[in-house]
């Protein structure tokens, strides 16, 4: 008689044991579909405030230049006192935050982490929305990575059991990568190449699980597009020889942006330290920088740098030397004054232009090719991740012919970075934000960041 009911007990066990297993699927599901509508409803906003700029400069381009020294140290200062934490690109603030496991101290008191809370992310949304207006060259890709892990952190943050804290984040962060470019196996690679640096095997199903569900929303409300558009063709011979050489100088000059970031964000020199004491001041003076790199370029370094980029993959830009240049000062003046938003989008732009000088002064290179491996070389270069910059680009053009091309680029372009920054730069920001604020009453607090 016993047997039975024993019997009939673990049969009740697993019965429920399978429910919350579902329940737990579900949520993650659920949340993920949200994060990547609001990745998508993000992205239009982002297109809506680069538009506005575009009309604001129509017939007053020196309006341009006055929008960025006002708008930049007024973004800093807004974000100061509103959200610190959503400063810069958001990317390291998501590796930090999943360093403090399921979100509770030692006493098991549950912590309030503003690196991914929804107030910070919609902070994040609505100041990097004004500094696009004011033609701030960010992009939304790195804050979209912030706010769909908040989303996802949001949204199960009354899970019990099943995948911890740490998962959801990186899933999060994939599921936004995803959604940003619309490139759902670079999320993936992003979560394991740079998010995590490898982690625990269960983890790779909620992380595919946050990415398809994303992709689902995003497909539905954004329609099933390439970044840059279908651009399918072969690469011969020329495409190789031009890889490994564009890989060495996107690699170097991503290398020396990531260097000059980290030492003004986080480094131990008079620049930081002038930037802590008076950072609405260093914004101004980055605002001045980013004129005048708009000024070299002829307005070329405003925005996301998504138009020029695209220009000149289709052959309707002139010498890249004015795109690159100014975009890599514009760039590093709005990632510096510590201003919400990302490099993601920028750094295509300024590896677009060094593409394209390479194709004018090369001329046995494809220009087509060569701008899409400059590109994947200089952001392999700024981030050192060659992995997640090679299979971008492969999304964005869906052009198989290039898949090889594309890893020796970014690999060769990682290596030479290696030599200028050897701690990559997000795990180089990430070490500002490795301390939580907790809830009402505790001690432990974060300040500004340096990153």
């Amino acid at each position: 008689m016993n047997a039975p009911l024993r019997a009939l007990d673990r049969q009740r066990k697993l019965v429920r044991l399978r429910a919350r297993r579902s329940m737990r699927t579900g949520a993650v599901v659920t949340a993920a579909i949200a994060a990547g509508a609001a990745a998508v409803g993000f992205a239009k906003l982002c297109d809506l405030a680069m538009a506005s700029h575009a009309r604001l400069l129509a017939g007053r381009p020196w309006l341009g230049p006055v929008l960025l020294v006002i708008g930049m140290p007024l973004c800093v200062a807004l974000m100061r006192r509103l959200a610190p934490a959503a400063a810069g690109s958001g990317i390291p603030q998501v590796i930090a935050a999943g360093e403090i496991g399921r979100g509770r101290d030692a006493g098991g008191e549950k912590i309030h982490d503003e690196r991914v809370s929804i107030r910070t992310a919609l902070v994040k949304v609505a100041l990097a929305a004004l500094l696009l207006v004011c033609g701030g060259s960010i992009g939304r890709e790195g804050p979209t990575v912030q706010v769909v892990a908040a989303v996802m952190v949001f949204l199960t943050g009354w899970l019990r059991g099943g995948p911890g804290r740490r998962t959801l984040l990186i899933a999060g962060g994939a599921a936004g990568v995803s959604a940003a470019f619309n490139t759902p196996i670079a999320g993936i690679v992003f979560a394991v190449e740079e998010l995590a640096r490898g982690f625990d095997k269960r983890a790779n199903t909620v992380v595919i699980l946050a990415v398809v569900s994303a992709g689902v929303a995003a497909y539905a409300l954004g329609g099933n597009y390439a970044y840059f558009g279908d651009m399918s063709g072969s690469a011969g011979w020329n495409a190789w020889i031009s890889a490994a050489l564009i890989g060495v100088g996107s690699g170097l000059m991503g290398g020396l942006f990531s260097r000059a970031m980290s030492a003004v964000l986080v480094g131990d020199n008079p620049v930081r330290r002038w930037k802590d004491a008076r950072p609405i001041g260093f914004a101004a003076l980055c605002g001045l920088v980013a004129a005048g790199a708009a000024l070299l370029s002829g307005g070329a370094t405003y925005g996301a740098g998504y138009a020029e980029a695209k220009s000149l993959l289709f052959g309707r830009f002139a010498s890249g030397w004015g795109l690159a240049v100014g975009k890599w000062l514009a760039t590093l003046a709005a990632a510096a004054s510590g201003a919400p938003g990302g490099i993601f989008a920028p750094s295509l732009a300024t590896g677009a232009g060094l593409g394209a000088l390479f194709s004018h002064l090369a001329p046995w290179a494809g220009a087509r090719e060569a701008v899409t491996l400059g590109m994947a070389g200089y952001l392999a270069g700024v981030v050192q991740a060659p992995l997640t910059s090679a299979v971008i680009l492969m999304e964005m053009t869906r052009d198989p012919g290039l898949v090889g091309p594309l890893l020796l680029c970014t690999l060769i372009a990682r290596r030479c970075s290696e030599a200028i920054a050897p701690t990559p730069l997000y795990h180089a920001l990430a070490r500002a934000w490795t301390r939580p604020r907790r809830r009402a009453g505790k001690s432990a607090q974060h300040g500004e960041p340096r990153a």
